[in-house]
Parts: structure tokens; C-alpha cells; sequence
């Protein structure tokens, strides 16, 4: 025996069909999303000249440099203010056209004091019209007692920024780059983020001239 099924029945079929079509195409909609998210077209069109400079910069994130992640999308770093030598209000915006490598310090922070010889003599040897490092002293107590230490450890090379608000700290410790000191963010010429280290390193090491050189080699597509 034959079973009609009632006038309802009838008509729910095509809804549920329609329904079933619409939540693939929404499935298939939110995966273009993710994917063009996170995938290799996720780096935005002002970064995408830098992905040429990760991509050489990927081999020499060894020896010395091993814990340096260079990431495989260049990205804008997180808004960031902070003081300049002149006291004046400062921003990594202030430095695009240059490769910049952004280091934060303290002096509470041993490690801080002991990479900071080496980041002078980096700057002494790479620091001009394309390369600084920004070393950008965090201390929230005691403003001169940053700049009496570099002073009385010999760090003349190195310009003096400070942020002793304690927002850059806080702003990079929600960004998910800051979970200890010291932190070193490399930017390039484009004003993207292409390389981060949650630590210290020997940045006077062969390995790291090699890096910052290469970084500061003529950047292809742009």
C-alpha cells in the first residue's frame, strides 16, 4: 500500500532542499572567508612588496637568529606611540620607507641590559637613511634612570625612545607579541611587520649582520 504524504509534507521538500542550499553556499562563503583570511592572499596590497623580503629573510632566522619567526604574510604591526628623542610623540608610521628593527626594553629586564651593547653595535654598523633600531625603553618609574644607564654602559649609537605610559607594552601584550622582555619586531620599508623574536638575541653575532644585510638588500616588485 501506497502512502500519500499530507499537502505539508509536499510542500516542506523544496523549503528543506532551498534551506540545504543556502547553508552550503553560506559554509562555502565562510570558508572564502577564512581562506582568504589566512591564507596566501590574506597579506594586505601595502604589505604585499614585503613578502619578498620575509622570503629571504626565512633561511637566515638560524644559529644566533634561530628563535626569530619570520611569518609567511607580512602584516601592519600594531598601533604603537611612543616617545621620540626630542620628547616629541612618535609612531612606526614616522618610519616608513626604512627597515627598522623595533626592540623593547627596561632596565629591570637583565636580559634587556645584556642585548643592549650588541643592538648599539648594530646600529653602529647598519644605522642611516635605511635601517634603524628603535630600541624603545619601557620603564614606568624614574625617567632618567634609563638614560644614565646607557650612558654609564657606553650606548651612544642608539637614539633614545621611551614610553613611560606603559601603553606600548600593554597594547603588545594584547597583540599577542609581548609576553616577556625583551621583544624585537623587524619592520620593513613599507611599514609591515615580516619578522618577530619574544626574547633576546646576540644581535652583534655574524648571524644577525647577515640578517639585518639582507633585510636591507633592494626589496624585488616593489
Amino acid at each position: 500500500m501506497t502512502t500519500t504524504p499530507p499537502p505539508s509534507a509536499k510542500r516542506s521538500a523544496p523549503r528543506l532542499a532551498a534551506l540545504g542550499l543556502l547553508a552550503l553556499l553560506g559554509a562555502g562563503a565562510a570558508w572564502y572567508g577564512l581562506s582568504g583570511r589566512y591564507g596566501t592572499g590574506s597579506i594586505p596590497a601595502e604589505c604585499r612588496a614585503s613578502q619578498a623580503l620575509a622570503e629571504r629573510l626565512k633561511p637566515l632566522a638560524t644559529g644566533e637568529l634561530a628563535a626569530v619567526t619570520v611569518g609567511n604574510a607580512p602584516k601592519p604591526p600594531p598601533v604603537i606611540a611612543f616617545n621620540g628623542p626630542d620628547g616629541q610623540a612618535k609612531s612606526l608610521g614616522d618610519f616608513k620607507g626604512r627597515t627598522v628593527l623595533v626592540n623593547l626594553w627596561a632596565t629591570w629586564c637583565v636580559p634587556c641590559r645584556e642585548e643592549m651593547p650588541a643592538l648599539d653595535k648594530l646600529q653602529a654598523a647598519f644605522g642611516g637613511k635605511d635601517f634603524e633600531v628603535v630600541a624603545i625603553n619601557v620603564d614606568t618609574r624614574n625617567a632618567e634612570k634609563p638614560k644614565a644607564w646607557l650612558q654609564d654602559n657606553g650606548i651612544h649609537n642608539l637614539a633614545y625612545y621611551a614610553d613611560p605610559s606603559g601603553k606600548v607594552l600593554q597594547v603588545l601584550q594584547k597583540s599577542g607579541h609581548v609576553v616577556g622582555l625583551p621583544t624585537t619586531l623587524i619592520v620593513g620599508p613599507s611599514g609591515c611587520e615580516v619578522a618577530l623574536l619574544k626574547g633576546p638575541a646576540e644581535w652583534a653575532s655574524p648571524d644577525a649582520m647577515a640578517f639585518v644585510k639582507a633585510a636591507l638588500e633592494p626589496q624585488t616588485g616593489r
